[in-house]
């Protein structure tokens, strides 16, 4: 009688066994559950997510390195573009005083809101046909790290985004500018200057520093 109960309690041992080995397992894949494979589908999210923003900034780059961003001029017959990444501000020539023993080029200077401002005039600068002044001229102030001086425009025509491969930079035939003065010139003949250049050109920097 002993034995067959010990049998019995025998047999019985086993199932409880593994019955509490199913419960431990499920137990421990619950918990698998819950701290693995979720954070897995939270980091795809995550990973898609940040996919996606790099996707658009790419995009963006791509967007803004093909475009550039240009003001839009006249000086006597021809139509100029200044990039406007060099542009402070475009100001209207109210008055301006004229100043002794300075290069023609040098219109004068103007007193925007309290700072002095000196005024190129691009078509002596550059030997351009002239003309009068009148109720649309403009001082376009440009400047870089070094430098800040205004040139005068005949008429603004406002500003206009461009594909960089719209302009050419093969020699362009102008009535007295130098190639190095010009980054290029547009399908429909606008005449981008180099802003950079005009800014280290020695000899408006040698008035600058002498006023």
């Amino acid at each position: 009688m002993k034995k067959n109960q010990i049998e019995g309690k025998q047999i019985q041992k086993p199932n409880a066994n593994l019955s509490e080995i199913k419960e431990g397992l499920n137990s421990v894949q619950e918990a698998l559950n819950q701290k693995i494979i979720r954070p897995v589908e939270e980091m795809h999210s995550i990973l898609k997510a940040r996919a996606q923003d790099l996707a658009v900034k790419k995009k963006d780059e791509t967007v803004q390195s093909k475009f550039v961003e240009i003001v839009m001029f006249k000086l006597a017959s021809e139509t100029y573009g200044i990039e406007n990444t060099f542009i402070r501000e475009v100001y209207p020539l109210k008055d301006f005083t004229i100043l002794p023993g300075v290069p023609s080029f040098v219109l004068g200077i103007v007193n925007v809101r309290g700072q002095i401002i000196s005024v190129i005039d691009l078509k002596k600068f550059f030997n351009l046909p002239e003309r009068g002044l009148g109720e649309l001229n403009k001082v376009i102030i440009i400047r870089n790290n070094k430098m800040e001086f205004g040139i005068l425009a005949d008429i603004i025509h406002g500003t206009r985004s461009i594909l960089l491969e719209e302009i050419q930079t093969s020699p362009i035939e102008t009535s007295g500018i130098g190639a190095g003065y010009l980054k290029g010139i547009t399908n429909d003949h606008i005449i981008i200057l180099d802003a950079e250049r005009i800014l280290e050109d020695e000899r408006i920097i040698v008035h600058q520093q002498s006023e």
